[in-house]
């Protein structure tokens, strides 16, 4: 599929449109594991600024197709 060309269903095929919602579980996991005891303090308050300024990345450098 060319970079920009819709699929049948009118979503755009660009790989890049799956990485926010991997993004969005990987944030749910992380407060998830931690509620569980499998992830430190420390890490979940490095972990999810992280994650959160990916997703703000990730808007900032659509394609032309969006």
């Amino acid at each position: 599929m060319e970079h920009g060309e819709m699929m049948k269903c009118g979503a755009c095929g660009c790989a890049h449109h799956k990485a926010f919602p991997v993004l969005v579980v990987l944030f749910g996991l992380t407060f998830l594991l931690h509620a569980l005891g499998y992830l430190t303090e420390g890490f979940v308050a490095v972990t999810w600024p992280v994650l959160v300024l990916a997703a703000g990345a990730l808007k900032l450098g659509r394609c032309k197709c969006c």
